[in-house]
């Protein structure tokens, strides 16, 4: 009987998930200038600076609007589905550049002809500004000045997060004519161009930008943040209803000229039931993130296939260090050793997925994991709390606030029987852990912006850079050493010191040795805790060609275009 009442809640979501479909009428015809993209959301904010600028949706809307100077070559991937090359980069925004070791120079010459959505040409006072605007700290995530920084740009070094007198862009990044521009180091570093190919130095259109500053926000964050983002990327945003829609025009004036889908309808569907019933009746195009059984099934369908890769998506549990109990590395082992990972790969993935055993993506250069550290083992994680003062978890009640596990409720369908067996298998061993959806905008703000988040899954967390040393920056470095997005507050300064001489060694063996270092430390401290690494995937249309995989698992619209 109880069977029976799980399988008539299952067909009735899907049948409220076909109502909303049917609501909306019939299938539309085949529009070939047209592209449906449904997803759990639409981009929150435009300002790659701002509170949002962490949630992968968000993510989307930065890289269709607005252009880098280089990015990743593109090679041929397994069913169809280019990749990246980490060893080598392209042109987007600059045709050529080159590096002059003497002075720690780079000099880029920009394409000509280059037009944004306002019509204004791309010139090197745009990249001037972008840099300003990133060493000004001034919107709520400083991502852009964290980049420079990562890059040795020269004058973004970590002073300037705490010194007012140091946030004014000098001679460091200078227009040398109308097209060409030149960036200086202040170490040689070999995430520099990784670092311009990423979403939080993307071009602005300095122009259309100054057109809407205040005097109290010169650097027009809320304009930005909450009305249009100026870019010259290869769509132009003509549309957006908030938490509902966004729609993309094609921008004539991308560098590769207008792009072959027209018109780009990106809708917030957040029941992924929903999104799975829109792909199957051919209501949309493409769709993100459905659940790994939706995935299965959709793949069957007529007009529909499925689409992956493995990239460095991952799944672990945060902790923060400034939460009691988790300032003690035994808690956070327990923790770890509790985690129930060969359920949540065969039920939660249903077989995407494998364990992951660092804090790194394993495909990323100079990988290092410890299998040992993520063996399930409860009877070691009960032993550990005992020595922790928690017997049998008793004592932990009076930090129940501190194991309540957020995680975004818009991924309820995917994450939601996650978090249900990790608060289960907790439990088991005496952790009192309590379930804490929240949405996706106050998990980013807490995350990225608050830092205040105690205890969370986390699927979202994906470094941009093919490097693992641009990884352990980004998350693990202390604010001194250049860290921005250290979300559980770690600190070590044996870290701090070893990333300060790997981010300048120019010899790579070496580079590489105090990399693989930094990563042992990580794991010993159980930084957070690696849970799964999980494959990429989309539902596409069949007629739908040039699906790309990125750093930021962001769908570049500009690449797509439908068989003829």
């Amino acid at each position: 009987m109880r069977r029976l009442r799980v399988r008539m809640a299952g067909l009735g979501a899907l049948a409220l998930a076909i109502f909303v479909v049917a609501s909306c009428g019939r299938p539309r015809g085949f529009d070939p200038q047209t592209l449906v993209f449904v997803s759990e959301d639409i981009p929150a904010g435009l300002d790659s600076d701002g509170p949002a600028a962490a949630i992968a949706t968000t993510q989307t809307g930065f890289v269709n609007l607005m252009e880098p100077l280089v990015g990743y070559a593109r090679v041929p991937g397994p069913g169809g589905v280019s990749l990246p090359d980490g060893t080598r980069f392209e042109g987007r925004l600059a045709e050529s550049w080159a590096y002059a070791p003497a002075t720690r120079t780079w000099t880029f010459r920009l394409r000509r002809g280059v037009k944004s959505c306002a019509g204004n040409e791309l010139t090197a006072q745009d990249v001037v500004y972008t840099f300003a605007r990133a060493k000004s700290v001034s919107g709520a995530a400083p991502i852009g000045w964290f980049l420079a920084s990562v890059a040795s740009v020269d004058g973004f070094d970590p002073k300037v997060l705490t010194d007012p007198g140091r946030r004014r862009l000098g001679d460091e990044v200078v227009a040398l004519d109308r097209y060409t521009v030149r960036i200086r180091q202040s170490a040689p570093n070999a995430l520099f161009l990784h670092a311009l190919a990423t979403f939080g130095l993307l071009i602005f259109d300095h122009r259309a930008a100054r057109a809407v500053a205040t005097r109290t926000d010169p650097w027009s964050h809320a304009p930005i943040n909450g009305t249009n983002v100026p870019g010259f990327g290869a769509y132009c945003l003509a549309r957006w209803v908030k938490g509902s829609e966004m729609v993309l025009v094609a921008n004539p004036g991308w560098y590769r000229g207008p792009p072959r889908i027209a018109r780009v309808v990106m809708k917030r569907v957040p029941q992924s039931a929903n999104r799975y019933v829109l792909m199957r009746m051919h209501e949309a195009q493409l769709a993100e993130r459905l659940t790994p059984r939706e995935y299965l099934r959709v793949g069957n369908a007529r007009g529909v296939r499925v689409l992956g890769a493995e990239g460095n998506e991952n799944l672990f549990v945060h902790m923060n260090w400034r939460t009691k109990p988790f300032d003690d590395v035994r808690v956070r082992r327990a923790v770890a050793a509790a985690l129930p990972r060969a359920w949540i790969i065969r039920n939660g993935y249903f077989g995407a997925a494998r364990t992951w055993t660092g804090v790194v993506p394993s495909r990323y250069p100079g990988f290092v994991g410890d299998a040992a550290a993520v063996r399930e083992d409860r009877a070691e994680a009960r032993r550990l709390l005992a020595s922790a003062g928690y017997p049998v978890g008793r004592g932990l009640a009076s930090h129940a606030d501190a194991f309540r596990l957020a995680y975004i409720a818009e991924k309820e369908a995917s994450l939601g029987p996650i978090a249900s067996a990790v608060r289960s298998a907790l439990r088991d061993v005496g952790i009192p852990a309590e379930l804490d959806p929240i949405p996706s905008t106050q998990y980013g703000d807490r995350q990225l912006v608050k830092k205040d988040l105690p205890f969370a899954l986390n699927d979202q967390e994906k470094p941009a850079a093919l490097d693992a040393g641009y990884a352990i920056q980004l998350f693990f470095a202390s604010p001194d050493a250049g860290g921005v997005n250290n979300m559980v507050n770690y600190a070590n300064p044996a870290v701090d010191r070893l990333w300060t001489a790997a981010r300048v060694e120019t010899d790579p063996r070496r580079r590489a040795a105090a990399i693989a270092a930094i990563q042992r430390r990580l794991i010993a401290d159980v930084a957070w805790a690696p849970v799964v690494e999980y494959r990429t995937q989309w539902a596409a249309d069949s007629r739908l060609r040039g699906l790309g995989w990125y750093p930021d698992n962001a769908v570049r619209f500009g690449d797509l275009s439908y068989a003829r």
